[in-house]
């Protein structure tokens, strides 16, 4: 038991503390997910799974609530695993040790799971109460959504009774979403040839203490993409002096900004030097021009041991020109959605395999012609460089209904809350409603949430009043589900 079931609504905060204690990052959720099921089954509900692994919960309604339509309420089961360099944590079997910040929730070192732990936790708090009016409820909590959608992609046909569904997975109080952007993930595979290395010399550069955050709703920001400006870097430094590279690495998960990247570069001694003289004046213009988006922005970099095998000096050049030339970013913002980002993409992981250099790229829009227009930049891009562009896991974007019900019965709660006018809203972010809407087409959907700031990085934090106002909406609705 940690401090923050302390916290009001007491089950709510009782259940989150739970889920942070029981490992569950992307395709590790099978501990929780067989906790859930055997709680669930204590307690007399109907439990089952999918083919997927899926997990669906049914109770009753309420005395009173058998006429109101039923209502399902969805949560994916999985976290992003991100720790701050330092932080000894292995994801799959140490607990998030989450702690109270003033008027925040957040976690010692690593990401929290807020996303989407928090609206985990409030679907098992709807089903543990004792004492919420509500019709009967169906509780879906799905597999893998971090990394692919898994559960929601192989969601069973005619398994769920309702029509009508809330989405736990928003991240901002006072706002209703009602669409979202459509994904794909890009793996580009760029090739390079090895040699001994004939250089005496060799320096280790750290790119470090960037805010990285999640690659949609911050994609918008002026933050920085760790890979993005080690090839910067990397592009002014061959203009000054003669280098090649030995390793080079950035990012860990592809649907998050990344914060760090690294390069090994080797070198004669005689250009030390002026190496070192270059990249602290780059440290100098970099903290200048990025002073208020990355105030935390540092250089390390330290002599190490000299490698046997480096890139040769053609592929040291093609892999900074192929780094440096990779879009990134907001492709085009929305004509129909006023401040929404229309399609971008964002460069998430860099790593070497062999005699590759490998970067896995999240691509969103919320058109799929969007998606279209970014494939054909990264073909040529492969094209143009010698690597290979595989593109895998499209998901659809959900697009709003507008003969919805949910919708204005949410929006017409959500205002008396607060006491003003809540927004309706698309986000640029993949939510699993499009997903969930394939399969089940006249699904009645609206999304909500609590705030959470810089999920999917160490900084992720869930604001508690926030969260208060989330859980007395979620109930509110419930409890004036409509009428058969």
């Amino acid at each position: 038991m940690s401090e923050i079931q302390t916290l009001k609504p007491s089950l709510l905060w009782k259940w989150f503390d739970q889920i942070c204690a029981i490992p569950h990052p992307s395709y590790h959720e099978e501990q929780i997910a067989q906790f859930i099921v055997d709680w669930a089954k204590q307690k007399q509900f109907f439990v089952e799974r999918d083919e997927v692994g899926n997990v669906l919960i049914r109770k009753p309604a309420t005395a009173g609530m058998e006429n109101r339509q039923s209502i399902a309420i969805q949560a994916h089961l999985d976290m992003v695993p991100q720790a701050n360099e330092g932080t000894q944590h292995d994801f799959t079997k140490d607990p998030i040790q989450p702690y109270i910040d003033g008027e925040w929730v957040k976690a010692k070192g690593t990401t929290l799971g807020a996303d989407n732990g928090i609206g985990l936790a409030s679907c098992l708090a709807v089903l543990d109460s004792d004492d919420l009016a509500h019709p009967d409820i169906e509780v879906l909590l799905t597999m893998t959504e971090e990394t692919g959608m898994v559960g929601a992609i192989g969601l069973r046909p005619n398994w769920l009774t309702s029509n009508i569904m809330i989405n736990t997975d928003t991240e901002e109080n006072g706002e209703i979403y009602i669409g979202c952007a459509g994904g794909e993930d890009a793996k580009l595979r760029l090739p390079v040839l090895y040699e001994n290395n004939p250089f005496d010399t060799a320096l280790h550069f750290q790119l470090k203490g960037l805010n990285g955050g999640h690659s949609g709703c911050d994609i918008h920001t002026t933050r920085a993409n760790a890979i993005k400006l080690l090839a910067r870097i990397l592009t002014e430094l061959k203009a000054e002096v003669a280098f090649q590279i030995a390793d080079i690495r950035g990012g860990s998960v592809r649907n998050a900004i990344p914060r760090e990247a690294a390069v090994t570069l080797v070198f004669d001694a005689k250009n030390q030097e002026k190496i070192t003289a270059c990249l602290a004046e780059m440290e100098q213009v970099l903290k200048t021009e990025l002073a208020l988006a990355e105030p935390n922005l540092t250089f390390i970099y330290n002599d190490v041991s000299r490698p046997e095998n480096i890139f040769d000096q053609a592929s040291s050049h093609k892999v900074i020109q192929f780094l440096n030339l990779l879009p990134n970013g907001v492709i085009r913002n929305s004509d129909v959605v006023k401040n929404v980002v229309e399609t971008s993409l964002s460069a998430g992981i860099l790593k070497i395999e062999g005699n590759e250099v490998i970067t896995n790229i999240l691509l969103r829009s919320l058109v799929e012609n969007g998606k279209a227009e970014v494939r054909g930049k990264l073909t040529s891009l492969a094209e143009l460089t010698g690597a290979t562009a595989i593109f895998s896991g499209s998901y659809p974007g959900w697009e709003p209904d507008r003969f919805s019900k949910i919708t204005p019965l949410t929006k017409q709660i959500y205002d008396e809350i607060l006491g003003y006018e809540t927004t309706i809203q698309v986000i640029h972010a993949g939510l699993e409603c499009g997903l969930i809407k394939k399969v089940y087409p006249t699904m009645d959907l609206v999304s909500i949430g609590p705030t959470i700031r810089n999920a999917h990085s160490p900084d992720e934090k869930v604001h508690v009043p926030a969260v208060e106002i989330y859980w007395e909406l979620l109930t509110k609705i419930l409890a004036q589900a409509p009428s058969k």
